[in-house]
């Protein structure tokens, strides 16, 4: 790991009195992912919200399908060779994270993970150990609203004058005023060279149930902002995007032989890929 980037492993101490007692979004996740990751808290919000909306568990495993399907077509078709993953969380259950991927057919690639979140830095040492001899992973303890500091921080690792696909998988509905989610891309975007990638999905109010789950999710203080397909779509404003365009996650160049075929196809989740000219 760079020294330059070397986070803060003090603050893995100073996590908050109520650190088990409080769920947390990312080790929520952990638990609808299968991981172990989490706490009692954590565990009950899960089961409420999967309660009234099983197909959550689909998401996230279709999530991560997407996140390896997307990783894997730039590595490979796109020669990206350079990622930035924003708001990360915490590592894979089961190893699938965005450098393993990458790196698994390009073994150079170069990948800077950026969370802000001391539960997630109390877990960031398992993204940070390359998979490859020749390749680069790292972890920027910012948060990614911070454009110009996430980049400064960056740009010690990955070269910024060539392409860099640019992720934001599903994090920004704990971020509910949609122009600053348009305004954080933008500015992300616009700080990357063209021939860069933008790679996004977030969670959308196409279902009853969803909706229903978060309604009690945001009652239990853990809220979590949906966003309408169109909203999305948006979100690509100016860039070219790659077939088959903004769609469900699990429609996104499914293959027979990826993890997202555990579940069933239908997600409340859209994203997709797109080129900045």
């Amino acid at each position: 790991m760079s020294d330059a980037l070397a986070p803060d492993w003090s603050r893995v101490g100073d996590l908050p009195a109520d650190y088990f007692d409080v769920p947390s979004p990312a080790r929520v996740w952990n638990y609808w992912l299968g991981g172990k990751d989490h706490y009692d808290p954590d565990k009950e919000v899960g089961d409420v919200v999967a309660g009234i909306y099983p197909g959550i568990r689909t998401m996230a495993i279709q999530s991560r399908g997407f996140l390896m399907r997307t990783v894997r077509h730039l590595a490979q078709e796109a020669g990206i060779r350079q990622f930035l993953d924003l708001g990360a969380g915490l590592p894979e259950p089961r190893g699938h994270n965005t450098h393993t991927v990458a790196q698994s057919v390009a073994p150079d690639a170069k990948v800077v993970y950026v969370d802000s979140d001391p539960v997630v830095l109390a877990h960031a040492r398992v993204l940070l150990s390359s998979s490859t001899p020749d390749g680069v992973a790292d972890f920027v303890d910012r948060d990614y609203r911070d454009t110009d500091g996430v980049m400064e921080h960056a740009g010690k690792v990955l070269d910024l004058s060539q392409p860099v696909s640019v992720m934001f998988m599903g994090v920004f509905g704990y971020l509910p005023p949609y122009d600053e989610l348009r305004a954080i891309v933008d500015r992300t975007m616009a700080a990357v060279p063209s021939g860069s990638y933008l790679t996004f999905w977030d969670g959308t109010d196409t279902s009853d149930a969803i909706r229903e789950s978060h309604k009690l999710q945001a009652r239990m203080g853990h809220p979590y902002t949906l966003r309408t397909v169109e909203e999305i779509e948006q979100v690509f404003t100016g860039l070219e995007l790659v077939d088959p365009g903004v769609v469900q996650l699990s429609q996104w160049r499914m293959t027979d032989n990826d993890i997202a075929r555990r579940a069933p196809e239908k997600v409340d989740a859209y994203g997709g890929v797109a080129r900045k000219p």
